[in-house]
């Protein structure tokens, strides 16, 4: 495997590309390529109950004519289930996965709430309930404590049993959790780094204590501020964010370096997209960008 910084930008079909999401690709583009190193594109088609028809298509298109070029071929996680049965097979052997049957309102019923929900009260830890369907597959989170230096957020930990929970690797509708998947395509693609939006950094802790059971290696990384509309919610598809234009990339992606605290010269904006990376990639600074969660825009998305 090489030693070259290799990124990577991951985004799932559920809707077309909006300004939050070009935030997380801009950055960890520009991050990548300053450092010459590979940046990869994979579709995170997990989940097709949520997934739109024509929007990986259309999100590769999206990417071209805002001028990102990728290495290699697109790797999509709905091709990879064996990878990712393989890796569950292997935290069975180890004995730190098991069987759950509760549903969510039993959950929601009896838990604490934690730093993103419920916290699981670890119900089935010794063995799923007599008579009663098997729901999903759970990680003992068993005391772990998760360090990590984020480069942009700063020294991150959290006691995974009380913040989350033992939490799903596999979900009751047969689907593999992002969490496992994103960790074994990491290691199998070779990112050294993950950069992307904050609303992601608990979703870290669980991906970091995956890499340690599973001993694969564990990239640096940096969260972004995520982009919030006027009322403070992040830009989603539920948030009914504005899908981006094809029309005008470059005054698009110069906005995106302006929320990101790149300064960019005004006059960037009347540049030809080969001519705006360039310049992009040359005055990429990453301590510029702000140290923060969050930003609401001050202009319509």
């Amino acid at each position: 495997m090489t030693n070259r910084v290799r990124g990577r930008f991951a985004p799932s079909p559920t809707g077309p590309l909006h300004f939050g999401s070009l935030v997380a690709a801009v950055g960890s583009y520009l991050s990548t390529r300053s450092q010459g190193g590979e940046w990869l594109v994979r579709m995170e088609d997990l989940d097709p109950p949520r997934e739109m028809k024509g929007a990986a298509d259309d999100i590769l298109r999206t990417l071209e004519g805002y001028g990102f070029e990728w290495d290699g071929e697109v790797m999509y996680q709905s091709r990879r289930h064996d990878a990712y049965e393989s890796a569950l097979e292997v935290l069975k052997h180890d004995g730190v996965v098991y069987a759950c049957d509760c549903t969510r309102k039993e959950i929601a019923d009896s838990s604490i709430r934690g730093i993103e929900g419920p916290v699981y009260p670890g119900t089935c830890r010794a063995g799923a309930r007599a008579g009663r369907g098997v729901r999903a597959l759970r990680v003992r989170t068993d005391r772990a404590v998760i360090h990590f230096e984020d480069r942009l957020q700063g020294a991150q930990r959290s006691v995974l049993e009380t913040d989350i929970g033992d939490y799903v690797v596999r979900r009751a509708d047969g689907f593999y959790a992002y969490q496992l998947a994103v960790v074994i395509d990491d290691a199998e693609q070779g990112i050294s780094e993950v950069v992307r939006g904050a609303d992601l950094l608990t979703s870290t802790v669980r991906q970091i204590h995956l890499q340690q059971l599973l001993g694969l290696p564990i990239p640096e990384y940096l969260h972004l501020p995520t982009a919030l509309n006027s009322q403070g919610e992040k830009l989603s598809k539920q948030t009914l964010a504005n899908p981006l234009s094809k029309a005008r990339p470059v005054p698009v992606l110069w906005r995106v370096l302006a929320f990101l605290g790149q300064q960019p010269p005004n006059d960037w904006q009347s540049l030809g997209i080969p001519e705006f990376w360039a310049a992009a990639i040359g005055r990429w600074s990453e301590s510029a960008i702000p140290r923060q969660l969050g930003i609401i825009l001050q202009a319509p998305e």
